[in-house]
C-alpha cells in the first residue's frame, strides 16, 4: 500500500487522525503545493558548491536585552532572540515563538548548523513566559533542550500543530500542550485567541518521518491588535497570505521569514526570499513586519548580509517604507507603532 506521494505506507509515530484536504492518513501535505526535494536533490545541492562563508564570530549591533516583566494597553513589543525565536509582549502576555537557545540546530550537539551570534536575551533574563508557539518540528524551530528548560522554569502553555506534541513530550512529558489543525482556534485568555493557519512548508526530524507532523502559521488576536506569525514558508503564489487577509482583515504586525532561500531551485517551495516576503506583507495587509530567519544559523548558501541587501532593494521596488519591515537583529527591541 502507498500514500499519495507514492511512498510505501508505514505507520505515523506522531499522529493518527481522519483524512483531510492536507492529510492523506499517513502524511501531511500542502494542497496544490510543491513537495520538498528528495535525497538526490539534497546531494546535488550539498556537493554543488556556492556556499558563502560567514564571518565568525558575528557581533550584533545590539546588546542582550533585559525585557520588562510585562507590557499593557496599546503596547506591542517584539524582542529578537535569534533566527525565528522572538519574545512578543502584548496585553500582559509574554509569548515566545519557536524558542531555541541551543548552540546548534541539529539532532547532535557536536555537529550541524552552529549559532553565529549569542541569543539576544539571556535565558536567565526572560520575563515570566505564558505561551510558547512552535510552528513545526525542524530543529531550528523545535528545540527539545530549550522546551524542557522552559517547562521546568516557566511551565508555559505550548501551542503546536498536529503531531508535534509527541516530539515535545520526549523532552517535557508533563508540559501543557495543545495541538492545532489548520483552522483551529484556541482561547488563551478571555481577550486573547490564537488561530492556526496554513503555510507552505514541510516537517521531519529524521529520514523516516517526513511530513508526519503538521506545520502552521499562527494569528494572535489581542486587544493591542492582530499578529500574524509565520515560522517558515514558501510563497506559494501568495495564496496563504491572501487567505489570511480575507479571514482576519489585516494585521498590526506580521512576523515573516525572509532568509535561508538559496539556491532557489532547491529552496523556492519551502523558503520565501526577501522579494516574496515583501509581496506577502502587502498581500496580508500588514502595517508592520518583524523580519526573521537570517544571520543566526547558516542553513543555506547566501552570504550573511545578502538577505538584508535584497530586502532593501525589494522594499524600494514595492514602494514600501523601510521602517515598516524591520529585519531584527539579536537583542533588538521593536515597539510596534499603533496603527
Amino acid at each position: 500500500m502507498t500514500d499519495r506521494s507514492g511512498s510505501r505506507k508505514t505507520s505515523n509515530p506522531y499522529y493518527q487522525g481522519p483524512i483531510s484536504d492536507h492529510f492523506d492518513g499517513l502524511r501531511f501535505f500542502n494542497p496544490d503545493g510543491v513537495e520538498p526535494g528528495g535525497f538526490r536533490d539534497l546531494l546535488k545541492w550539498q556537493l554543488g558548491g556556492g556556499r558563502a562563508r560567514w564571518p565568525r564570530p558575528v557581533v550584533s549591533l545590539f546588546p542582550p536585552a533585559k525585557p520588562d516583566s510585562r507590557v499593557f494597553g496599546d503596547a506591542l513589543r517584539v524582542t529578537m532572540v535569534g533566527h525565528a525565536t522572538m519574545l512578543i509582549q502584548a496585553a500582559g502576555l509574554n509569548i515566545l515563538t519557536d524558542p531555541v537557545w541551543s548552540d546548534r540546530v541539529s539532532p547532535f550537539t557536536f555537529i550541524g548548523p552552529k549559532r553565529a551570534v549569542p541569543p539576544g536575551i539571556r535565558f536567565e533574563d526572560l520575563p515570566p513566559i505564558d505561551l510558547v508557539l512552535v510552528s513545526h518540528n525542524h530543529y531550528d524551530h523545535l528545540d527539545l533542550a530549550t522546551l524542557k528548560r522552559l517547562h521546568e522554569t516557566h511551565a508555559p502553555k505550548i501551542l503546536t500543530p498536529l503531531g508535534n506534541d509527541a516530539i515535545i513530550r520526549r523532552g517535557a512529558p508533563d508540559a501543557r500542550i495543545a495541538t492545532m489543525d489548520w483552522g483551529d482556534r484556541i482561547s488563551v485568555t478571555d481577550k486573547v485567541v490564537v488561530d492556526a493557519e496554513p503555510c507552505h512548508h514541510w516537517s521531519a526530524r529524521g529520514t523516516g518521518d517526513r511530513r508526519m507532523a503538521l506545520w502552521a502559521a499562527f494569528v494572535i488576536t489581542t486587544p493591542a491588535g492582530k499578529i500574524y506569525h509565520i515560522g517558515d514558508t514558501g510563497f506559494h503564489g501568495g495564496l496563504n497570505y491572501e487567505a489570511a487577509r480575507q479571514k482576519h482583515g489585516g494585521f498590526r504586525l506580521a512576523i515573516l521569514p525572509f532568509g535561508a532561500y538559496e539556491p532557489r531551485w532547491f529552496m523556492k517551495g519551502q523558503h520565501q526570499n526577501p522579494e516574496e516576503a515583501v509581496k506577502g506583507m502587502k498581500l496580508c495587509n500588514a502595517a508592520h513586519v518583524a523580519g526573521h530567519h537570517f544571520a543566526t544559523f547558516q542553513l543555506t548558501d547566501e552570504a550573511i548580509d545578502a538577505p538584508v541587501k535584497a530586502l532593501d532593494a525589494a522594499l524600494r521596488e514595492e514602494g514600501v517604507e523601510a521602517d515598516r519591515f524591520r529585519p531584527l537583529r539579536a537583542g533588538e527591541v521593536f515597539d510596534v507603532p499603533v496603527v
